[in-house]
């Protein structure tokens, strides 16, 4: 467990499951057990914890700041970005991300939920990164700066590319429900002829404590190297299949593209 006086009172841990759901030109869905971490993004960059968990320190589950942002201290990038989006997010941002297992992790997407003092949610920020080690970022946030509303949805249009076998087109619709429970994130892609892709990451939290994370390495013990070779996996699938194949454009510049409700 976490050493005394390094403990993580305000993490959780969610359990729960990714889907995923391609429905043109052929179907292709696929469901498995996931987890991640809760995350305050005050206690995310200083180096703490112990053997079993740690943030910024070896661990056999990890968090580490360097896995986010653009290399500066990853407090200073997010605000920065705000600010410069004319996002007031001076509250809590909380960070739901996979964490590292053994030292690894590929993180597909992580979201960070940034809320103003008073507790509003005012934005979300959406960080992607793909196989070929590029990242962007998706803010969502009300041009007036009025705060999110738990299940409303969320668009951006899609710049940034992902998978071979989707052409960088279209629009994404995001949803988030999060309160005490649960966590909810469903991102579904829309190309030119309508709904292409719908995809979610849903979990219920638990304490960051023995229990949860003996469950997370006992039932989960390879879960990020699962992650990137499930990808690959699917794609196979895919390519066997005769879907489309579309080769990766240049990264766009800049890596910030803002999405409204």
């Amino acid at each position: 467990m976490p050493a005394p006086g390094e403990r993580f009172e305000r993490w959780r841990l969610a359990f729960g499951e990714v889907r995923h759901t391609r429905l043109r030109p052929v179907r292709h869905a696929f469901r498995y057990p996931a987890f991640f971490v809760r995350a305050p993004l005050s206690e995310l960059e200083a180096p703490r914890g112990s053997w079993l968990f740690g943030a910024n320190r070896p661990a056999l589950l990890s968090m580490h700041a360097t896995d986010h942002g653009d290399g500066r201290p990853v407090g200073v990038w997010l605000r920065a970005m705000l600010r410069h989006s004319g996002v007031r997010a001076d509250g809590e941002i909380w960070l739901h991300a996979f964490p590292r297992v053994l030292g690894y992790a590929f993180k597909p997407v992580s979201f960070w939920f940034c809320h103003r003092a008073d507790g509003a949610l005012v934005a979300i920020v959406v960080e992607v990164n793909n196989t070929f080690g590029e990242r962007h970022c998706y803010l969502l946030a009300d041009p007036a700066g009025a705060p999110l509303k738990s299940g409303a949805e969320l668009r951006a249009a899609k710049v940034f590319h992902v998978s071979p076998f989707c052409s960088v087109e279209g629009g994404y619709r995001f949803r988030f429900v999060t309160n005490a429970e649960r966590a909810l994130a469903r991102i579904d892609h829309d190309d030119a002829q309508g709904p292409l892709l719908l995809t979610s990451l849903s979990g219920r939290f638990a304490p960051l404590a023995g229990r949860s994370l003996a469950r997370a390495l006992l039932g989960h013990p390879l879960f990020t190297f699962g992650v990137i070779a499930r990808i690959h996996w699917h794609a196979l699938r895919l390519w066997l299949r005769r879907v489309p194949f579309h080769r990766k454009p240049e990264p766009p510049r800049p890596i910030v593209t803002r999405g409204t409700p």
